[in-house]
């Protein structure tokens, strides 16, 4: 492709709206454009990026035996309202009214669609196993999209969904596609861990996050590098550490404290440890309200505290419902007195402790010396605080080690969380009816591409994998007014052609100093040069983005040499 005939607006500065290297980089190299908050458009050298990471996840999908379908993006309410996620999705859900004033949303993810889709296709367990997938837009009305196509609104992803006869098979399904993902993502050039995690709004029991390093990712990974376990924040474990009180409980004693709320106030006033004081947090769920205890050191982990409550929804009660509850404003609440039995359950570590403080369930008053199961009943005791620095491996008890990550994919067991009240049933070998056993499989395909630069960056721009980048070799003509120059550019551009090897020629009649700024910026592996001192005595310079090195060759041999790099970038990328 000639670049005089290509569109590939380069920027020289940083655009005000980026936050991080990969939303910067893709603006300026010509590659997305902003349409609205969370919206982009892919422009010719962005979308080739694309089209390579989307070629490179149907052939693992397909090599994995699953088979490819394209589902409609418009859902009707009805699927979701039979899954029970129409009321419970959030905000994230875009809903709106056709002219006949029918429910709709636009897909964020298509469990429901593809249940309805096999449940009306397929009847018996000799039609499984069965893996669809689709790679198409979602859209989630994100609250605060940012960091440009990492946390969009609109995206294209693939989606996978297994079927299988029982949760044997479903263990061989999640294998192969977790198999598939880490072809994936080594193909796509990613430095990535796998992770534990919370299923979220998709749901099931067990999943599994790809998440690529990163520092400006807006995950945190939690791991431990002495037996390698693995988990993003909401779901990373901490072994339970038993410790011995290194005082009696004392008698409780109410303490005036006026406009003292947060745990920062109370600590300075009463001149304790925050992990002294009990936060004491009123939430409500399907199932009534819950009183969760944590030290006021640590945060609630709501994911946690869901798990450990056994419900569905958990929402913050209002001041109003706190102050029915507990006869106080929040900032004095305590397990101490609530004026309506509500469940309560605790954070593991305030199981041994004494002489806690909390609120006194009195505004302006808190109590002092309170110690579990003395002076006042706690209904379970859980791990139901977020990991964090000093905690330690829940398998092997060595420190755990924090840091940012993105997640590029998501894989998870269903079960039959969707099969069940969808009614979809196969008929098993005894004639009897089951529901479906599911599992579910995301992976952003345009985050992949911010995520590969987040990773392979420097001052100067991308530093493509070849297997992704939007073209093999960008050949660099450095004067096109020259004519040895132009014809040995020339030559060998058709050379390159006629070798099947994808080159942007830049044939602009610009200064060399920008043609080298543009090569740097857009990040294709190996460039070309053919400048006037080289040429003159036959030759030319060939060099990789991500080496400092340049190697020098006749022009007779370049296509060849180019030829056999481009051959052994790839073999170290698809070993």
């Amino acid at each position: 492709m000639r670049l005089t005939r290509y569109h590939m607006p380069t920027l020289r500065e940083k655009p005000a709206e980026a936050e991080i290297p990969s939303h910067s980089l893709m603006l300026r190299a010509g590659m997305v454009r902003k349409l609205a908050a969370g919206i982009y458009s892919f422009l010719p050298l962005g979308w080739r990026v694309v089209k390579k990471i989307m070629e490179i996840v149907r052939e693992e999908m397909d090599r994995a035996g699953a088979l490819e379908v394209f589902l409609p993006v418009v859902q009707p309410a009805e699927l979701w309202m039979e899954s029970g996620r129409w009321s419970v999705f959030g905000k994230e859900l875009l809903r709106f009214k056709d002219r006949n004033q029918r429910d709709f949303c636009l897909g964020p993810t298509h469990e429901e669609v593809i249940v309805d889709l096999v449940r009306g296709e397929v009847r018996s367990y000799k039609q499984l196993p069965l893996n669809l997938y689709q790679i198409h837009i979602k859209f989630r009305d994100e609250a605060r999209p940012r960091f440009g196509i990492i946390r969009a609104r609109e995206f294209i992803m693939k989606d996978a969904y297994s079927f299988d006869k029982d949760w044997e098979s479903l263990d061989r399904s999640y294998n192969a596609m977790y198999e598939a993902y880490s072809r994936i993502f080594k193909r796509c050039g990613l430095d990535f861990v796998v992770v534990e995690a919370e299923s979220g709004a998709i749901g099931g029991d067990v999943s599994h996050e790809f998440m690529v390093w990163a520092p400006n990712g807006e995950d945190t990974i939690v791991y431990c590098r002495s037996c390698g376990y693995a988990a993003n924040l909401e779901r990373a474990a901490s072994r339970e550490v038993e410790t011995s009180p290194s005082e009696q409980p004392a008698d409780p004693e109410k303490v005036h404290t006026p406009d003292v709320r947060t745990i920062d106030e109370v600590s300075a006033f009463l001149k304790i440890e925050p992990s002294r004081l009990l936060k004491s947090l009123i939430y409500k769920t399907e199932k009534g309200y819950v009183l969760f205890l944590i030290p006021g050191d640590r945060e609630l982990n709501e994911a946690k505290a869901k798990r450990a409550a056994g419900v569905e929804t958990l929402e913050m009660a209002d001041p109003a419902e706190v102050y029915e509850i507990a006869g106080a404003s929040v900032g004095f609440v305590g397990p101490v007195g609530l004026k309506k039995r509500i469940t309560v359950i605790a954070d593991r570590s305030v199981k041994s402790g004494v002489n806690f403080v909390s609120g006194a369930n009195e505004d302006d008053y808190h109590i002092v010396n309170i110690t579990p199961e003395k002076d006042f009943e706690v209904d379970g005791y859980e791990d139901i605080v977020f990991a964090a620095p000093g905690d330690l491996c829940p398998k092997c008890g060595s420190p755990l080690e924090f840091s940012k990550g993105i997640e590029v994919g998501h894989i998870f067991k269903l079960g039959t969380k969707y099969s069940e009240p969808m009614k979809a049933y196969f008929l098993d070998e005894d004639g009897k009816e089951k529901p479906f056993v599911m599992g579910c499989y995301g992976i952003g395909v345009t985050r992949i591409a911010a995520a590969v630069i987040e990773q392979r960056h420097d001052d100067n721009g991308i530093m493509w994998p070849i297997t992704i980048s939007p073209f093999e070799v960008y050949l660099l003509a450095t004067n096109m007014k020259n004519e040895k120059v132009k014809e040995v550019s020339e030559k060998l551009y058709q050379g390159l052609l006629d070798e099947g090897i994808e080159v942007l020629y830049d044939d602009r009649d610009e200064r060399a100093g920008v043609k080298f700024k543009d090569a740097d910026l857009v990040g294709i592996p190996v460039r070309v040069t053919v400048g006037e001192r080289r040429v003159a005595n036959d030759e030319v310079e060939i060099k990789l983005r991500h080496s400092k090195e340049t190697l020098v060759c006749s022009v007779d041999e370049a296509v060849d040499r180019v030829k056999e790099i481009v051959k052994q970038l790839y073999e170290e990328l698809e070993a």
